[in-house]
């Protein structure tokens, strides 16, 4: 009875330790990545998100929905096309367990705070948390590119379509640019 315990636990640990092998992401999908959102997934690219800390779910559900075509992304089409279930999920384990950048101080102080009242005011931290580290399927914001939360405020406001969030094309509906300029500053530069 001891030998077939002992036979069991060594098949787990064996199958364990062949899964956290599997999880590791392949070192070229790893450097295609790095090229545009920087080593480790933290972005010095204007335009471009960090990838680092955000949920794995959000990055699973992202790369699958540009895979399959649901959300145009052009740099992003030709990389991910092909790409296994289990090679996204490794993508997506590795950059969640990265820290993220830490943002920049903010620069324009009255920005920051009508970004943080129209934060307020938006709910944003129901579903983005209080301190917009995010969770689940829904993005973390804090530290994030200053202009690329600009673009893809803008992106869900004006061009509400397939592959984007329905909730938050409704949330972003009737504000003006200044408007996402502030709650972009006030985002780019909150630390979770």
């Amino acid at each position: 009875m001891r030998r077939g315990r002992r036979a069991a636990v060594a098949m787990v640990l064996l199958g364990a330790a062949a899964a956290a092998a599997a999880a590791e992401p392949r070192a070229d999908r790893l450097a295609q990545c790095a090229a545009c959102h920087g080593p480790e997934g933290r972005s010095a690219t204007p335009g471009t998100p960090s990838l680092a800390g955000q949920p794995r779910l959000f990055v699973e559900n992202q790369l699958v929905i540009i895979r399959e075509g649901l959300r145009e992304v052009p740099a992003m089409a030709d990389l991910v096309r092909g790409m296994s279930d289990d090679e996204i999920s490794a993508l997506a384990t590795y950059y969640a367990s990265r820290p993220p950048r830490p943002p920049a101080p903010a620069t324009l102080p009255g920005r920051k705070r009508a970004g943080a009242e129209l934060s307020r005011r938006l709910l944003c931290g129901s579903c983005h948390l209080g301190d917009y580290s995010g969770q689940q399927q829904v993005p973390r914001l804090a530290g994030q590119d200053e202009a690329y939360l600009l673009q893809a405020m803008k992106q869900l406001r004006d061009r509400p379509g397939p592959g984007r969030d329905t909730i938050m094309a409704a949330t972003l509906r009737g504000l003006s640019d200044d408007d996402l300029v502030n709650l972009a500053h006030h985002l780019a530069h909150a630390a979770p």
